[in-house]
């Protein structure tokens, strides 16, 4: 894994874009010396995946979610299931 500092990677966007696609490893952006993005080859077929992993509240989401499981604050699946169909 390497690093760019931004105004390289503005400069030379293309190349890095070409060298992340064909090796697979990550090129970390840096601006001022500190770590700010990272460029990173993105599977098509794993595209949706990558986007819900990363995107901010679908990982608040899920710290919550854990937070619940490990505090206790969940009910088992059939249990909600059944709740539901008897509101039907």
């Amino acid at each position: 894994m390497g690093t760019i500092g931004i105004r390289d990677l503005s400069r030379h966007a293309s190349q890095v874009i070409d060298q992340v696609s064909s090796t697979g490893s990550p090129m970390i952006v840096t601006k001022h010396g500190r770590p700010v993005a990272a460029v990173v080859a993105v599977d098509p077929d794993a595209l949706e995946d990558f986007i819900l992993a990363t995107a901010p509240e679908y990982v608040a989401a899920r710290r919550a979610a854990d937070a619940d499981l490990t505090a206790g604050r969940t009910r088992p699946a059939a249990a909600v299931i059944d709740q539901v169909r008897r509101h039907d």
